[in-house]
């Protein structure tokens, strides 16, 4: 199989307005689909498709108005599924270090926490912050290619009382 990148990545939120407001107004992402799914009875279904850029998709999904619905599943993963923050995350591209720090300003200017820069053993370096649902999102800027040894896996670096720290000395 050809590698050409994701299509979309599909999402669950309990609140779509304040999703679309994030996304829109906030990232920059136009929305570009919006279907409403009849399910009779039962409801409207609604799926929202953001175009996050080269050719790819973030859609949402949202029955706040179908019965049977769950209203109060965890939107942001991890809680619900016993995992430690930000095991699920969704990284978006930066073009340079300077377009992190000015999407760090943006949504900074919007009230949002933003953690970071943190840079990764000089890989790449990024930000972190969360949507409305409680998903941790990143902005990442690769800083070099990867190499042969990048592939080796090896321990980069530890974590201790939520901060990262170099490796042990062996």
């Amino acid at each position: 199989m050809k590698a050409l990148g994701f299509n979309h990545i599909d999402l669950g939120t309990r609140d779509m307005e304040l999703t679309r407001g994030f996304y829109e107004d906030v990232l920059g992402f136009p929305l570009v689909r919006a279907d409403l799914v009849d399910l009779g009875d039962k409801g409207c279904m609604k799926h929202f498709f953001f175009d996050i850029g080269n050719g790819q998709l973030l859609g949402f999904m949202s029955g706040e108005e179908v019965e049977g619905w769950p209203k109060d599943f965890d939107s942001g993963i991890n809680r619900g599924l016993g995992l430690m923050p930000g095991v699920y995350h969704f990284a978006f591209d930066a073009d340079s270090v300077e377009e992190l720090e000015n999407t760090k300003a943006q949504l900074e200017q919007h009230g949002i926490d933003v953690r970071g820069p943190v840079d990764h053993e000089g890989w790449s370096k990024s930000i972190y912050f969360e949507d409305p649902n409680g998903l941790q999102l990143e902005c990442c800027h690769l800083l070099r290619e990867f190499n042969a040894d990048d592939a080796i896996p090896s321990v980069r670096f530890r974590l201790e009382n939520g901060r990262k720290l170099p490796p042990r000395e062996s």
